[in-house]
């Protein structure tokens, strides 16, 4: 789809679509849903962080909020290398000459009125976040200087960034950090809402497998160790498809040990209750 934006012809992005279900934890999804909505003329929408380890399922919670209210998703992988026109219009070479201005997906979202989900976002640069700044006040437009246009929001037009909880990040600025508020943090899930996440994710899963990889979750967290249910679903995995191509499916122990193992390293195994 191409639009014009004071003279200039837009490509915009793709919507994404991802086949995920969010399951349990309803209280962040309601403050999510509620960070986004307008209760007045005169009020804006916030522009939401969620924070926690890698695998707790941030994107899938954005994701899902977005989908909730039937609206298009847009995901902007925040790199290290992330440049601010990425975020914004990247000039491409097109015939002699000629030169292809594509929107990024964020400002796709902003003309569309979508959801954009910046992941990742504390992987990314001061310097990349700082042409984001007047999107993310009372402004809500962005410039693109290789373009020369401006571009204003659809007042439909949400914001989310998901950012890990570990050491290899950026620590933003606050002028940023004021403009990415509430912070909603996400945690591990409980034991019933992993065990679902699991059969959400696995839904042909062995149920004794399913079982066992949520007790061995469940040990690690107590433990405050970094596992998380996205870690449970690669073993689970893996350990299904050892088994398949076992002499002896049902000798299961083994294909378990492996596949922790495997995954996950050997240290993993003090989690592990019966092995």
């Amino acid at each position: 789809m191409v639009v014009e934006i004071e003279g200039v012809p837009l490509h915009l992005a793709h919507p994404d679509e991802i086949p995920v279900n969010w399951v349990g934890q309803e209280e962040v999804m309601r403050q999510l849903l509620a960070a986004w909505l307008v209760v007045d003329p005169q009020d804006l929408p916030m522009n939401p962080r969620l924070i926690g380890k890698p695998g707790v399922g941030k994107t899938t919670l954005a994701y899902a909020a977005a989908k909730r209210l039937s609206r298009e998703v847009y995901i902007m992988q925040a790199t290290v290398d992330t440049r601010p026109e990425d975020l914004i219009v990247t000039p491409v070479i097109e015939g002699e000459g000629r030169l292809r201005y594509v929107a990024s997906p964020v400002v796709t979202a902003m003309l569309r009125g979508g959801i954009a989900i910046v992941d990742e976002g504390n992987r990314m640069s001061e310097k990349s976040w700082a042409s984001l700044a007047p999107l993310l006040d009372t402004r809500r437009y962005v410039e693109s200087i290789v373009a020369g246009i401006k571009i204003k929001a659809h007042p439909l037009f949400r914001l989310v960034a998901t950012m890990n909880d570990d050491a290899s990040t950026f620590d933003l600025p606050e002028y940023i950090h004021s403009r990415l508020q509430p912070q909603i943090l996400i945690d591990f899930p409980e034991r019933e809402e992993e065990y679902q996440i699991l059969h959400e994710n696995l839904p042909f899963g062995d149920e004794q497998i399913l079982r066992y990889v949520t007790d061995f979750l469940q040990q690690a967290h107590m433990a405050d160790e970094r596992y998380t249910v996205r870690d449970g679903i690669n073993v689970a995995r893996f350990c299904m498809k050892l088994r398949a191509t076992a002499r002896d499916p049902a000798g299961g122990q083994g294909a378990m040990r492996t596949a922790i193992i495997q995954t996950l390293g050997e240290e993993a195994l003090r989690y592990v209750p019966r092995l």
